[in-house]
């Protein structure tokens, strides 16, 4: 029980006189003896610890603890989540093909492209179209390094001397290529790019290149050989499988406020769902070429997987060096080709080429430029070589973004 003295709480008394006391006397506000204000309480700012360890205090004498062992393997497959996801799937395919062949009977390639661009368009917003546009002149330049400029390099390397020469000439028709239909899409995503950008750069070299593809592999590769493209097929696969899914997902974010708000709170899971639903291409592809690729030297086939790498980074390094000079060329106002979401869009898919296309224009051929089999060995590990350098340059990226927002 707490007792209240009331000489405690005692009025002073005049210093004229003394007046008898009165309960108003005892009165008293808070206001009137309310202790004098504390200084201002703040919170020196500390540096988060991985794992759950103290944070090092600069007078404090404490030391961060490291994280566990699952911690820290769980933070590095977080990180490098989509990497491990395709060699994940390569290496299931080189254990036991059967799951791979039995994806491939009923088309589960098909479908899990189909699922990449419904993720694509739900997650696209409105202003990242009207950007897009804005960025035409980046996408101009993706255009013509994609079906222009790179092509070019098919020249230099079908003189190369191999053995198995359909080695060669299967990686000089990979270079004739238009862009993936589907993982630079998503690594642009990943990387925080105009996803926009990159649709509008993938739909369109895809579409042009039914007429400029043809055109490249007999200049550069199969002089006189009858190269030709089924127009109508690679027409109607195109629309099933890129723009009828993009364009459910945009309507269904579009026309249902619940869908668009669910979408944007939960991002990081549908690029998880994207990056899965792209691991399995190359689970699909190694899995059908597993007994011809293990009919191959080893010798060779490094060699062409070394080749296949050199040539992917020549690819980043010429378009990352050509932006890098075209935005030096506007002086007073930030270019389009030096904004981040721009470049990263344009690098990535401007560097990539598609290996769906490949197989078809092989299959048209007939043998007129060597083994069908020994053709597209190359090219399938080109392609994922291509998805495994990329996606090490996107989480390279999204570090280095993490480090300059925690510098902030």
């Amino acid at each position: 029980m707490i007792a209240h003295y009331p000489s405690v709480f005692r009025a002073p008394l005049p210093a004229a006189g003394l007046r008898p006391l009165t309960p108003q006397v005892f009165r008293f506000t808070a206001a009137a003896y309310s202790p004098p204000p504390l200084p201002p309480f703040r919170l020196r700012p500390l540096r988060a610890v991985a794992g759950g360890g103290s944070p090092v205090a600069g007078d404090g004498g404490k030391r961060a603890t490291p994280p566990p062992l699952g911690a820290a393997a769980l933070d590095f497959a977080r990180s490098n989540f989509l990497p491990l996801a395709l060699i994940g799937g390569i290496a299931l395919a080189l254990l036991d093909p059967t799951l791979g062949c039995l994806a491939h009977k009923y088309s589960l390639s098909k479908y899990s492209t189909f699922g990449i661009f419904v993720i694509s368009g739900l997650t696209l917003r409105t202003k990242e179209l009207g950007a897009a546009l804005q960025a035409w002149p980046a996408g101009l330049f993706g255009l013509c390094s994609i079906l222009l400029f790179t092509p070019f390099l098919a020249k230099f390397i079908v003189q190369t001397q191999f053995s198995p020469p359909e080695f060669i000439t299967g990686l000089a028709m990979f270079c004739c290529m238009p862009t993936t239909l589907s993982s630079g899409v998503t690594l642009t995503q990943l990387a925080g790019g105009n996803s926009a950008l990159a649709l509008a750069m993938t739909v369109i070299s895809n579409l042009l290149g039914i007429i400029l593809v043809p055109l490249s592999l007999a200049k550069y590769i199969g002089t006189g050989a009858g190269v030709s493209l089924p127009t109508e097929k690679l027409f109607k696969s195109l629309v099933n499988t890129l723009l009828i899914p993009l364009i459910l997902g945009k309507v269904a974010r579009e026309t249902s406020k619940g869908i668009a708000e669910f979408v944007d709170g939960n991002r990081q899971g549908f690029s998880v769902i994207s990056a899965v639903l792209l691991s399995l291409v190359p689970w699909i592809q190694v899995s059908r070429s597993r007994s011809l690729l293990l009919s191959v030297q080893p010798k060779a086939f490094a060699i062409t997987v070394a080749i296949g790498v050199l040539l992917h980074l020549a690819l980043l390094a010429f378009n990352a060096t050509a932006l890098q000079a075209l935005s030096c060329l506007k002086q007073k106002e930030e270019s389009v080709f030096a904004s981040k979401e721009y470049s990263r869009a344009v690098i990535l898919v401007a560097s990539q080429k598609t290996l769906p296309v490949l197989v078809a224009v092989v299959e048209q051929l007939g043998g007129a430029l060597g083994e069908s089999g020994f053709l597209v060995i190359p090219c399938v590990a080109a392609h994922i070589n291509q998805i495994i350098i990329d996606s090490i340059l996107v989480n390279w990226w999204r570090q280095r973004d993490r480090q300059s927002t925690n510098a902030k």
